[in-house]
């Protein structure tokens, strides 16, 4: 078993982790889903960016810090005992810090096309109502975001268990991410990831700060949901390790 890193290495990898998966998946949803000239990627190019932003984030940094790029996972996975309680207020603030910087500098380039608002676009927000893509409830919104947050965490907890194939646990993640966004982008834009929804919806104007409480609720829930129902539902060998450890392949 490796030597748990330095807790300034775990951080910085979180920080990088979070950042290039919100400036590159959201990223994708400002600037190449639409322009003038083309359609641009369209939903389905959103959702394999946040897949492959995890996926490739997983693999170069998940055996430093476990790869949580998330304050969902981050919970999910203390409530299930694979991550210490005492660590969860620094990664959270890294992740939050992470997402903010990266939509801080998403900004500064979307900005360097004439005529862009971040208000008037949505700048890759999420929403409910009026606010959601294709105009679905509150409780849809509510509903989906927090069964979809216990999935992904469901998924990342499988996937890291002793019990499971080394080294593929990365791929499981982006490609469930992936899933996750074909799903619910048309309802809640998907966030399944509080510091994603915060990191642009501080830039996209009052309405979008005004709905970020669900987008910080619902995965939160549903982290902590999936991560102490894990092993009720799944079972668990007694020496399960932990993140970082499955990362190794």
């Amino acid at each position: 078993m490796a030597a748990t890193p330095p807790t300034s290495k775990r951080l910085a990898a979180e920080f990088l982790g979070t950042f290039v998966l919100v400036f590159g998946g959201c990223g994708t949803a400002v600037m190449a889903t639409a322009n003038s000239d083309s359609v641009g990627v369209g939903w389905l190019g959103v959702a394999l960016a946040f897949g492959l932003t995890v996926l490739v984030m997983a693999y170069a940094v998940g055996h430093i810090s476990g790869g949580h790029f998330n304050p969902a996972v981050t919970l999910g996975a203390a409530a299930c005992g694979r991550f210490a309680w005492k660590d969860t207020p620094a990664y959270i603030v890294t992740q939050l810090v992470a997402a903010i910087g990266a939509g801080a500098v998403l900004l500064l380039v979307a900005n360097g096309l004439e005529g862009f608002s971040a208000v008037d676009s949505g700048f890759a927000s999420n929403g409910y109502g009026d606010r959601s893509p294709m105009g679905y409830s509150l409780l849809a919104c509510l509903v989906i975001e927090v069964l979809l947050t216990a999935v992904f965490l469901w998924v990342i907890l499988g996937a890291t268990d002793s019990r499971a194939p080394k080294g593929l646990a990365p791929l499981a993640i982006g490609l469930s991410l992936t899933l996750i966004h074909l799903i619910s982008i048309p309802v809640t834009n998907t966030s399944v990831n509080p510091a994603r929804s915060i990191g642009v919806g501080l830039f996209a104007g009052s309405d979008a700060i005004a709905q970020l409480w669900l987008f910080i609720l619902a995965p939160v829930v549903g982290g902590l949901v999936a991560g102490f129902s894990y092993a009720f539902l799944l079972g668990e060998e007694p020496g399960a390790v932990s993140l970082p450890e499955a990362m190794e392949t």
